[in-house]
């Protein structure tokens, strides 16, 4: 899923930097994931985006200008902070949100990828902070409610991400994947809610929408073979394809997890990694849920040891 910030980086390369303006396998019956991974589509990864190098060196180059603004310093550091964001360099383009912002604390759109990243480190308040920031600057920034709502959703703030997830359908009920992601905030809330409230937005989303196929997986409408097997429809080149794994595989690694089935996840959730979208929502956070599945994991390994131990007391 991308929303954005895929365009605003297209128009920063086909523009002089001065000009840029960014603004912001399956079932016999169809109801359960089977054990096996199944009939999988595999893409290249992404290659590394020439276009993007050469506008970051264009970029750094400029900042080294000695008649660059303040203005104009702050929105390159931003500009190649979406760069080192697009090209899986997720430290660096930490550092120039954070320099763009010690000159120029007004940028709404910096303080939300600050968020983000802030996130994937596991420092909540930190990145809840640089939300609200973003909200007080630019109240109508939807996105801020999307990244907001996964850093609660990640930290255990089930209600308030659902709260925010809502508010960020609100602003586009035809999109399948705001359904999605408030989805699985509900199913830590109330399952059967969650799936009846997925059930009334699907009815929203064109048919033609591919990611609409994610909420049939997820109400039992088609198989995980069925999924699969679809993955490929519609896609024309190598990139696209790659892009429509990186989404499918991190939702399948959800959906087979909620099956207990953490080792079909795992593989899942690397797939999904490994076709190297780094800019996907996605892809960002697969390796989050590698963790948390590897949790899982170490869990339930542990609570059968236990057991064993258990049973062997009670025999002696």
């Amino acid at each position: 899923m991308h929303f954005s910030v895929g365009k605003l980086l297209i128009a920063c390369l086909l523009i002089p930097i001065a000009g840029c303006k960014t603004t912001d396998n399956s079932t016999d019956n169809g109801n359960e994931p089977s054990t096996g991974l199944g009939h999988l589509v595999i893409s290249e990864p992404l290659a590394p985006n020439f276009k993007k190098e050469v506008a970051l060196a264009r970029i750094s180059e400029f900042l080294n200008s000695s008649e660059v603004t303040d203005q104009q310093r702050a929105k390159a550091y931003y500009d190649r902070g979406l760069l080192f964001d697009s090209l899986g360099l997720p430290s660096l383009a930490r550092l120039d949100f954070t320099r763009a912002l010690r000159i120029d604390s007004s940028m709404a759109s910096a303080y939300n990828f600050l968020g983000v990243h802030y996130t994937l480190l596991g420092q909540f308040q930190q990145a809840y902070e640089s939300f609200d920031a973003t909200i007080e600057l630019e109240p109508s920034h939807q996105y801020v409610y999307l990244n907001r709502g996964i850093s609660l959703y990640y930290s255990a703030k089930d209600k308030l991400a659902l709260e925010d997830f809502d508010k960020f359908q609100q602003f586009d009920v035809t999109d399948p994947y705001r359904a999605i992601w408030r989805y699985l905030a509900a199913m830590k809330v109330d399952k059967l809610e969650a799936v009846k409230q997925l059930t009334k937005h699907r009815e929203r989303i064109a048919d033609d929408v591919w990611a609409r196929q994610v909420i049939d997986l997820y109400l039992m409408n088609i198989s995980e073979r069925q999924f699969i097997e679809g993955l490929t429809k519609g896609v024309k080149s190598q990139s696209a394809l790659a892009e429509r794994l990186c989404e499918a595989y991190f939702y399948l690694g959800i959906f087979v997890r909620q099956y207990d089935q953490p080792e079909r996840a795992l593989n899942y959730f690397k797939l999904s990694l490994a076709t190297n979208v780094f800019q996907f929502v996605e892809h960002r956070y697969a390796r989050r849920e590698l963790l948390e599945t590897r949790l899982m994991l170490h869990k339930k390994k542990q609570q059968l040891v236990n057991n064993e131990l258990s049973q062997e007391s009670a025999i002696q």
